[in-house]
Order: structure tokens, then sequence, then C-alpha cells
């Protein structure tokens, strides 16, 4: 199917980043369906008190699920923190990341979490034995968006798309198991997660803002480009 506006989408996009300024102006936007974060993004801008920041964004969010990252790298303590942000809103999905950094896996920890009832957002998952051992701990109650890493599998010279396929064939029997296109490199991207069947796409604030093109005449984006070039030589006082 061509995209030729943001209508034709049926996929839902999710605002990914921390300055809070942006993510309130995001929320204006119809097609804005929900928000991430994670403490990379959260150091980028240079947030200090993490529950601060939190609680400033679902004071403000409250219809939109908002997804907040754990950040121990102890599995009790990845507990612990998990049922602090959870306890901030009935919006909020923990973000939990599919192993510590000593490669020992989270699942043990997110099947207990969601026997617990906690809206979980899974993250990092790059590969399939991650996704199959994943896939053992759902249950037909269970709220969680599977965030396949696509654009970092694509940074590695493979193709996301079947490891994306893979993850939705697990999510189908459960109504609340949804497959989530992260690392968004390119507006395009949006397509091919749509067309992948993939549930949500995670993008940031620069590739949101080149949506509006979608559907825009080649031709016509040929001419803007050939202008811009030459705007910009003639403002750079160029001479040969």
């Amino acid at each position: 199917m061509e995209i030729l506006s943001i209508k034709d989408l049926t996929i839902k996009i999710f605002a990914d980043g921390a300055d809070l300024d942006s993510i309130l102006k995001l929320n204006e936007l119809p097609y804005v369906k929900g928000f991430t974060t994670n403490p990379t993004l959260m150091r980028k801008a240079e947030i200090i008190n993490y529950e601060n920041f939190a609680r400033a964004v679902l004071d403000q969010i409250t219809d939109k699920p908002v997804s907040f990252e754990v950040f121990s790298d102890e599995f009790e303590d990845m507990h612990r923190q998990a049922m602090k942000i959870a306890s901030w809103g009935d919006n909020v999905y923990v973000k939990i990341p599919i192993t510590n950094t000593r490669a020992e896996s989270s699942v043990p920890l997110i099947k207990r979490l969601l026997g617990e009832g906690v809206p979980l957002n899974v993250t990092a998952i790059m590969t399939k034995p991650q996704l199959d051992e994943l896939a053992t701990v759902y249950n037909k109650d269970s709220k969680v968006f599977i965030s396949v890493f696509a654009g970092r599998i694509a940074d590695a010279g493979r193709d996301p798309v079947p490891f994306i396929k893979h993850a939705c064939v697990q999510a189908r029997p459960y109504k609340d198991v949804e497959v989530l296109w992260a690392s968004c490199r390119e507006v395009f991207n949006i397509v091919e997660a749509q067309e992948s069947g993939c549930h949500i796409i995670t993008v940031t604030n620069d590739l949101l803002a080149k949506i509006k093109n979608f559907g825009k005449d080649l031709s016509e984006y040929s001419l803007d480009t050939v202008k811009m070039f030459y705007r910009d030589a003639q403002l750079s006082g160029f001479v040969l």
C-alpha cells in the first residue's frame, strides 16, 4: 500500500524523546498515540531528577501510554524500581531491558512483573532467541510492548523485518501484546513497519517533522531541493 498521507497510517506512532516542551507539543498531534524515553535520551536532555521529570510528563499526559525505564542492573532492585515507576500512573509502561549488563536474561523478572499486572515495555531486543524466550511468559492478561530494535539490527547489516514478523506471530494470540519497531532511522521505516504487521513505531522529533512530506509530489520535491541548493549558494556568496 502506498502511503500518501498521515491518514493512510494504521500503525501507532509513539514519540521518542525526553524534552518536556517537545513532548507536550507532540501530545497535541492526533497521530501521536504514546511516548517513550530512556536514560540515554534523558541524559542528553540534561534531566537531573528522574521522578520529577516523569511526574511532570504524567501530570499533562494521562490518556496515552508513556514508557519509563528502570536503570538498576540487579534484578531485585529492578523489580523495586519497576513497582515504583508503575505507581506513578495508570498509563505508565515500565521499560525492562531484555538482559542486564552481564547478559543475564530478564525474562524471569518480566514473568514476575506480568504476573503482578505491571504493564511492560521490554526493550533492547535484537535476536530471535530473545523473542522466543520472552514469548514463553505471555499470558492472556499481559500488557506488554515488545521493543525490537529494528534500526540497530539494520545498522548491523541485517534486515529487521523478519525479526518483526517473528515477534508479531508470537504476539498474535494475545490482545494486549504489541510489537514495537524501535530505533527508527528514517521516515520510510514507518511504512516498512506498517507493512510488516508491526503495531507501533517509536519516532524521534526530527523524523516526526518530516511526516508532513508523505504523499508529496516528487517533481515538486525535486524542484524545492534545487531551489534550496541555489538559495544557499547565493546566501554563502560563493564565486567561481
